[in-house]
């Protein structure tokens, strides 16, 4: 059978990066997430914000150039722009608690249908680490989780019940996936968007979690 179409890290991260309203407060993750300050639509301005002390940064430079004491989340760097500041890790953190950032986007591990967040352990393994995915989750206006909908085994990551330990309890609002975008809903999650090839039944079947298909469920929109 032949493989189906699925998004590759920087069309997610150019999908996620079409939710950002002009004047939106942004943080971005390890990941794929901070590929999305790559792609802030035309007449927009997002100020990026990032755990580590850096707040209304720019693009990620191209390998060999900027200064390496200037980086994302990932520790790429990033580009100064009129405006760049920077600043310790408590300044960084009252901002994420202060509930200033209206977005945060995260990679995840696992995410239940009532929007449930698992991100920062794969419990077979022991690997992982919290850092501040506590507090954004939990400090963030909107969280969008982008990440792959299946696992390399083919295991749904988007699940009835979170298996791995969580990181924040029913605080996801969005999920972008390599085949599809999911909205959580109060009344469950609803499929919006699917990848060009697939259909929602096809989607369905590689997720435990019930879709809702909406009923203006189109192909993703870039």
């Amino acid at each position: 059978m032949e493989e189906k179409f699925k998004l590759d890290r920087q069309t997610m991260a150019l999908r996620v990066a079409k939710e950002f309203q002009d004047g939106d407060y942004v943080n971005l993750g390890i990941g794929i997430p901070v590929l999305a300050s790559n792609y802030v639509p035309a007449g927009r301005e997002v100020v990026f914000d990032s755990e580590n002390g850096v707040l209304g940064f720019g693009e990620i430079h191209t390998a060999g150039q900027g200064d390496p004491d200037f980086v994302n989340a990932g520790g790429q760097p990033v580009s100064i722009i009129p405006g760049t500041c920077f600043f310790a890790h408590d300044e960084s953190f009252s901002i994420i608690r202060g509930g200033h950032l209206d977005i945060s986007v995260m990679g995840g591990l696992q995410v239940s249908e009532k929007g449930d967040l698992a991100n920062w352990l794969v419990p077979e393994r022991q690997i992982g680490t919290i850092g501040g995915a506590m507090d954004l989750a939990a400090g963030a206006k909107r969280l969008i989780i982008v990440m792959n909908h299946t696992t390399k085994d083919g295991e749904p990551r988007i699940v009835k019940k979170c298996t791995y330990p969580l990181t924040g309890v029913e605080c996801v609002d969005l999920v972008v996936t390599d085949i599809a975008v999911i909205e959580v809903t109060k009344k469950g999650m609803v499929l919006k968007e699917v990848a060009p090839g697939w259909t929602p039944e096809e989607v369905q079947k590689v997720t435990e979690a019930k879709l809702i298909v909406a009923p203006d469920c189109r192909e993703i929109e870039l």
